[in-house]
């Protein structure tokens, strides 16, 4: 399986050197330091006229003040080690992007990251920085203010931590695990509709991992509360990264018990076990009734494709 969105990420994240305040202060004043600008889940990019080439526009620091945004609360992502640049994102909100008189123009190519990993017109390497700078941004909007004693937390280490004035608490970056299971029977897979769903799309069944959870127990529990279905063998097949917010996704094959399905109705909309031609046909966009699969940048789709090609 090759999942398309969050590959490994080329930059040194220095984590040895975050921690000396007088280097970070001149390292993301330094002039050759490069910022690119997320507004909300939306990336400022360069493209060419037909949207087949993209690229993550970069300002410099100036040009970043000049726009109204704070410099020193930039995020470090890390130093290109081709040629040491440093690189950073800066968190602004959609409604700033719009409106902000000496923003407006600048920041105007602005395109949503789940567009981005479908559309394939931007490198890899590119994208992952990009899905870095979303996960790192949602968790410092969730961590303005302390969770002890409610005092406000400060940016420290180019981001990658915040500490509250008051009472010290330290506070670090953390992803959520989730389970993304493939349930099958050999040559039947289980399918589902959730509620949220763009209509008629179906994915495998999913589920966040729970304190005292190894990822076996919680593939097992969280198929047997969506659907009912008891799963023996479990097999880890791949993680991908999934910054909507800030998941990681852990892609498993579970092979079921039985076949019978009882659906969590608050969860799950209806789900069904599919066969290898039905599921392909999914996975083409050419089903009869037009049901269709998550696209080629999602755990999903690499699970049925790999299992429709007997990979796993």
């Amino acid at each position: 399986m090759k999942p398309t969105l969050g590959p490994t990420v080329i930059l040194d994240r220095i984590s040895e050197k975050r921690t000396d305040k007088e280097y970070m202060e001149a390292l993301v004043s330094a002039e050759t330091s490069r910022f690119f600008v997320l507004a909300g889940d939306k990336a400022v990019v360069d493209s060419n006229e037909d949207r087949t080439k993209t690229h993550v526009h970069w300002f410099t620091g100036l040009e970043i003040a000049d726009l109204g945004l704070a410099v020193n609360e930039a995020i470090f992502l890390g130093i290109d080690p081709e040629d040491g640049t440093a690189k950073y994102a800066v968190a602004t909100s959609e409604h700033y992007a719009r409106g902000a008189p000496q923003a407006r123009d600048a920041l105007k190519s602005r395109v949503e990251v789940r567009t981005l990993a479908t559309e394939g017109a931007m490198p890899q390497s590119e994208l992952a920085l990009v899905a870095q700078a979303v996960s790192l941004g949602h968790w410092h909007e969730n961590h303005r203010c302390c969770g002890r004693c409610g005092g406000s937390m400060n940016i420290k280490q180019g981001g990658w931590k915040r500490k509250c004035w008051a009472c010290g608490y330290e506070a670090f970056p953390r992803v959520d695990p989730v389970v993304i299971m493939a349930v099958t029977d050999g040559e039947h897979i289980v399918l589902a509709h959730e509620h949220r769903f763009p209509d008629k799309m179906y994915s495998t069944l999913a589920g966040y991992i729970e304190p005292g959870d190894d990822i076996v127990h919680a593939v097992r529990r969280e198929t047997k509360e969506e659907t009912g279905l008891e799963v023996g063998e479990v097999k880890l097949l791949g993680s991908q990264p999934w910054p909507f917010p800030h998941s990681l996704m852990l892609g498993c094959i579970a092979h079921a018990e039985y076949r019978e399905l009882v659906v969590d109705a608050a969860e799950i909309e209806h789900a069904a076990w599919f066969s290898r031609i039905e599921a392909n046909s999914m996975l083409s966009g050419i089903h009869s009734q037009e049901l269709w699969l998550p696209g080629p940048q999602s755990m999903a789709h690499q699970l049925v494709k790999a299992w429709l090609s007997n990979e796993i």
